[in-house]
Order: C-alpha cells, then structure tokens, then sequence
C-alpha cells in the first residue's frame, strides 16, 4: 500500500512539473490569474479536484 502512495505521489509531482518546465511563463500567469481568486472560489476549485481524483480512484479500483 505504501509503495502504492509514494509511486502516486511522484506521478502527481511529475504532472505538476511539466507546466513550469515546459512553459514558466504560461505558468507564472496562470499563477497571478490564481492569486485573484476569492477564497471561496479556490476552495470550490480544489474539491471539484478532490471529487474528480477520488471518482478516478473509484472507477480504476
């Protein structure tokens, strides 16, 4: 199970790495765009993720 987690991990910190390596730019704007979000609008951003992950978790189990 724990080799499970941590080859999830590096998978996840891969993908979040492939936007500031290919393109910094694109991703320091996409960056700013986020900083100007309400609270509210970035907590409604990360469960619609959490939601998401979780609805793949289920469907590959």
């Amino acid at each position: 199970m724990l080799d499970t987690l941590l080859m999830a991990l590096g998978l996840m910190l891969i993908l979040e790495g492939l936007l500031p390596m290919i393109s910094p730019r694109r991703w320091r704007g996409l960056f700013e765009q986020m900083l100007q979000l309400q609270e509210g609008q970035i907590r409604f951003f990360g469960m619609i993720m959490v939601v998401f992950g979780l609805v793949v978790i289920w469907l590959l189990a």
